[in-house]
């Protein structure tokens, strides 16, 4: 679904005239020796580079999808079209080129461009990981003096011979090349911000070339032969499966890239722009239209192979490019240097090319993408995706990559781990870790034929699918444990109750409609204890009470934290706003009966103030303090010793326990209203919150200090909303203290933030984020913190909690790609 753009008046064209221009020169100087090394590195003529740079613009920029996406000659393509060219020759691949544009323009008719992104992402990161790797290990003979081998063994079998016939001139220009690429954006200083506003490429080549051209070396350089001899694509030779596997590849890979690319383009624009100056969203369909077409003319013109470029589209939009034109102006200006600019580009050395190439080799094998992978358990299918395209080419290594997926999810889908424990005062727990299939049923039947007769059972199940056969055999083995004494209890995911009957398999892992508990007594009378007993005692009690029993055991939704029954019973009527409370009541009141009803008809009033706090500390007092009034006895005698300082936001739905699972004495917590951390020295300083960092980092010796924001933080939507002239109160002086916050955000100066895999779902999110950041850049400026953190004895974490999620996300270290700090997504397995 792509969003529309509100429609552009002729006065608001013009006006973003100049932005756009602006933006296609800087994309132009990075466009210019990217295009040229590219084409260096596949060994097509140089032009090709910049005849694929001046159509990718042109054509893909006006007919694609994705208004910002700057294509053209891309890394990912390298290797594939460097083999086309060594097996078929360069005017097959032209050929070649032109039908995988044929095959682009088919599948977006058929609406297919989603479908490209369902591909394991670590199988694409891998792929491109293999294929940087394999860019990488070619140019490093350039870069060394020599000529790259036909395939990367025979590059690693080879650089110990090149290694020892070295070529210092072109060693010399790669490593100058290679510092200005690294510190190009490094340079510090206001001189540094006005130079760093040229292209960190285009600076590195510039002063390569002028090194060269001053110092009179020799070495071999870019020498772009007359048009009038340049080659144009032939009818292709070959065996037939041959060629129609090198389309493939081609569209395959070029598809992917681009599809990628504007997606990737798309989260950009909506992390740095408001809603009133983004363009539309991508339609992925028509930008592999787009794709299609160039590839067709890039083709026939004698071009390489196009695809979108994440590079020159990120320097597209952080260059302030607001629609579609910066990306034809600057197709039509390296059209213009490549007739005007001849004499100029022969003076750049060829190592200067395939430095800037090897680099963008190596930076394709991204840590971020890597420590994604683990993080969800697919390194392996990542790594041999790596060595698949390294060792056997792009399409192989792919295929290698799918099939590994593939394999790895049947494993995990088929294996289950089942073990038996025996806890204390004899009872027997039964814990049954993934799917329950027909392939686990003899360990699962002996497993449960371990368990004495006459004793109590417990069967945690924790997995999301249980087949027939599964189903049967705890069926079975559970009448007959029944039948000789015993007591069970069957438990689903999360300590949640499940219920095995004589039903339909489905009923298993629901709750039990009778106490929530799933516990079920043996004949012998041998009864569990706990509320079950109370449920199965209920049957002869007051209906009422009976009533508000079954509604306790019934909600699943406390399950752990049962005291919090209060807040279950009136999650249904309460209402937040006047005219919903009125509608109710209205509702109400035509739907009483006229008679004023039963007795009991309607549920019993909420209990509040003291009558709510003495029943939750009743239940406290009943359920949970016979459990911690050991530990709470020990840290009484001994004192406490919390690990951490958890500062966070008073919000009542911030449950920092719950959300942690730590006990007593684990964390020392500082809630306030928007989790800020006032500055040293701020006017209105709170010094309660400086006092207690002081107190954690100086007494208390913590080895941690986590700021924990949340979604839909009350104080961040006052800050986007609050309004100058407004009287001061004591919540807007408070408030003061996350402006910082604010300007981060705004600013284009600061890293901002998001979730790992989304957007912020709005501004007051983007706030949230940023300013779990900012905070922690604050609690850096307090004394103790900034001692502690020169000494190596101090960590800081940043944490947000999405609370209509449940999902809990940890700040990582670093920026990524798009100098982004990243939440990442914490799961049950880390």
């Amino acid at each position: 679904m792509t969003a529309t753009s509100p429609t552009r008046t002729p006065q608001g064209v013009r006006k973003d005239l100049p932005a756009d221009l602006s933006a296609s020169i800087t994309v132009f100087l990075i466009a210019i020796p990217l295009s040229l090394g590219i084409a260096l590195a596949t060994g097509a003529p140089l032009q090709a580079g910049l005849v694929a740079a001046a159509v990718g613009g042109i054509v893909a920029g006006r007919l694609g999808g994705a208004p910002l996406q700057v294509s053209g000659p891309a890394a990912g393509l390298t290797v594939v079209t460097a083999e086309l060219i060594q097996r078929y020759g360069w005017r097959t691949t032209c050929a070649i080129t032109v039908l995988a544009g044929v095959c682009q323009l088919g599948l977006s008719a058929l609406r297919t461009a989603r479908s490209a992104l369902m591909v394991s992402p670590a199988i694409v990161h891998g792929m491109l990981a293999g294929i940087g790797v394999t860019i990488a290990l070619a140019q490093l003979h350039i870069v060394l003096g020599g000529t790259p081998q036909s395939s990367a063994v025979a590059n690693v079998l080879g650089l110990p011979g090149q290694l020892a016939d070295l070529h210092p001139v072109a060693l010399g220009i790669s490593a100058l090349t290679l510092v200005v690429l690294l510190g190009w954006p490094r340079l510090p200083g206001r001189t540094g911000r006005a130079l760093r506003k040229i292209p960190a490429p285009l600076a590195a080549v510039a002063t390569a070339t002028a090194f060269a051209a001053l110092a009179g070396l020799s070495l071999p350089r870019v020498d772009l032969p007359s048009w009038r001899s340049h080659a144009l694509p032939e009818m292709p030779e070959g065996p037939v499966l041959g060629l129609i596997a090198a389309v493939l590849t081609i569209t395959l890979v070029g598809s992917v890239e681009s599809l990628l690319s504007a997606v990737a383009t798309d989260k950009l624009i909506a992390s740095e722009r408001g809603t009133d100056n983004r363009p539309p969203r991508a339609d992925l369909d028509r930008e592999l239209r787009g794709q299609g077409a160039a590839n067709i003319l890039s083709g026939a013109l004698g071009g390489l192979p196009i695809t979108g470029v994440a590079v020159r589209s990120v320097a597209n939009v952080k260059s302030g490019a607001v629609s579609r034109k910066s990306s034809m102006m600057h197709g039509f200006w390296v059209l213009l240097a490549a007739f005007l600019l001849v004499p100029l580009l022969d003076l750049i050395p060829l190592a200067t090319l395939a430095a800037l190439v090897m680099a963008v080799g190596v930076q394709m094998v991204s840590i971020t993408h890597l420590r994604s992978v683990t993080r969800h358990r697919e390194a392996l299918v990542y790594g041999t995706t790596i060595v698949a395209v390294v060792l056997g080419g792009v399409l192989e290594g792919v295929a290698v990559g799918i099939a590994v997926a593939v394999a790895l999810a049947m494993h995990r889908l088929a294996r289950t781990r089942i073990t038996l424990e025996r806890l204390d005062g004899g009872a027997h727990r039964v814990r049954a870790r993934g799917q329950l299939t027909f392939l686990a049923v003899p360990r699962l039947s002996r497993i449960l034929n371990q368990i004495p007769h006459g004793t109590h059972a417990v069967i945690e199940l924790d997995g999301s699918f249980m087949d027939h056969a599964s189903y049967e055999t705890i069926q079975d083995w559970q009448q007959s444990h029944l039948a000789h004494g015993g007591s069970l209890e069957v438990t689903g995911r999360s300590g949640q109750a499940a219920r095995i009957t004589g039903e339909d398999p489905g009923a298993a892992g629901e709750p039990d409609e009778a106490d929530g508990t799933g516990r079920t007594g043996g004949a012998g009378g041998a009864h569990s204890s706990g509320r079950g007993h109370d449920a199965r005692n209920a049957e002869g009690a007051h209906p009422g009470e009976r009533s508000r029993r079954a509604q306790r055991g019934t909600h699943q939704c406390c399950r752990p934290w049962t005291p919090w029954q209060n807040h279950c019973d009136h999650r249904t009527t309460t209402t937040r706003t006047a005219t919903a409370t009125a509608t109710a009541m209205a509702e109400a009141a035509a739907t009483a009966p006229q008679d004023g009803g039963a007795k009991g008809s309607s549920p019993a009033p909420r209990r509040r103030g003291a009558g709510q706090l003495a029943s939750g500390i009743s239940a406290f007092q009943r359920d949970t303090a016979p459990h911690v009034r050991d530990e709470l006895a020990r840290l009484a005698r001994e004192g406490q010793r919390p690990s951490q300082l958890f500062l966070t936001c008073a919000d009542s739905r911030l449950v920092t326990s719950m959300i942690t699972a730590s006990g007593p004495g684990d964390l020392f917590t500082v809630r306030n209203v928007g989790n800020l951390v006032p500055l040293p020295g701020a006017e209105s300083t709170d010094d309660s919150v400086a006092a207690a960092i002081e107190y954690a980092v100086d007494v208390l010796q913590v080895d941690s200090i986590t700021v924990c924001g949340h979604s839909g933080c009350g104080a961040m939507q006052a800050l986007l909303s609050s309004a100058p002239g407004v009287a001061t109160t004591p919540l807007r002086r408070w408030l003061r203290h996350g402006l910082p916050s604010l300007e981060r955000m705004a600013s284009r100066h600061h890293a901002w933030a998001r979730i790992a895999g989304r957007l912020p779902a709005d501004a007051v999110e983007q706030l949230c984020l940023t300013n779990v950041v900012q905070q922690l850049e604050h609690l850096k400026a307090h004394e103790s913190v900034a001692r502690r953190l020169a000494e190596g004895t101090l960590e800081l974490h940043g944490m947000y909690f999405h609370v209509g999620e449940a999902q809990a996300y940890l700040l990582s270290e670093g920026e990524d790609f798009f100098d982004c700090r990243v939440f990442d997504t914490v799961g049950q397995h880390a």
